[in-house]
């Protein structure tokens, strides 16, 4: 694929993207990543999406599918891996100050050099288990597409969230049984099925409110 058609699928994701608005200079920072994640991807095996077109619609689009529901200030994405939705995000909100969570080393160097790269100075990339991570301060916002259990994810975020504070957990198909399974610290204020430009397969959105 030339470098003008990933240019154009991009643009034309971004586009269909309810409530999304992205500057040119935006749109360029996102295709660096995913030029720097594709060149990092083939000694360090970050992600198991290999074709650029690919990445565009997996990785960009599905995690700018979330925007509109990231609200707040500070926002914690719990086992970012390759910065995922951490970076598209920081990247659209430039005024959000996102801390991107992991414990494998060759992640985090590589979100280090991407936020030397791209300037992005609202990204913070920590390497720690997200049960033993210990900010200085709660997070309005915990984020996460890792986690396949919807409790496990509630349970290992808990310390993290500010009260109140929202838990956002990013799905394939709609979790129903995992929703029976949610800890009574924790509203479940809804789901909400995202639209991913280009992906033919379920997405869903789980946002929780921790009340206690």
């Amino acid at each position: 694929m030339s470098f003008a058609a990933l240019v154009k699928a991009l643009h034309d994701g971004l586009q269909e993207l309810p409530g999304c608005s992205f500057s040119p200079a935006q749109e360029n920072a996102l295709l660096t990543y995913l030029e720097l994640l594709q060149r990092w991807n083939r000694a360090y095996n970050l992600t198991a999406v290999k074709d650029p077109l690919e990445m565009v619609v997996r990785h960009l689009l599905d995690a700018l599918s979330v925007l509109p529901w990231v609200t707040g200030r500070r926002l914690l994405d719990a086992g970012t891996g390759a910065g995922l939705p951490g970076v598209p995000l920081a990247i659209a909100l430039p005024a959000l100050e996102a801390t991107l969570l992991d414990s494998a080393g060759k992640k985090i160097r590589f979100l280090n050099h991407v936020r030397r790269e791209l300037g992005l100075e609202n990204i913070v990339p920590v390497q720690a288990r997200l049960e033993a991570f210990r900010p200085g301060s709660p997070y309005d916002i915990v984020i996460s597409r890792a986690f396949t259990d919807l409790a496990a994810f509630a349970g290992a975020a808990r310390h993290l969230a500010g009260r109140p504070a929202r838990l956002l957990a990013m799905k394939g198909r709609y979790p129903q049984s995992e929703l029976r399974e949610i800890p009574d610290w924790l509203r479940i204020d809804s789901v909400e099925k995202l639209t991913v430009p280009g992906l033919q397969e379920d997405r869903h959105l789980v946002i929780m409110t921790v009340i206690q």
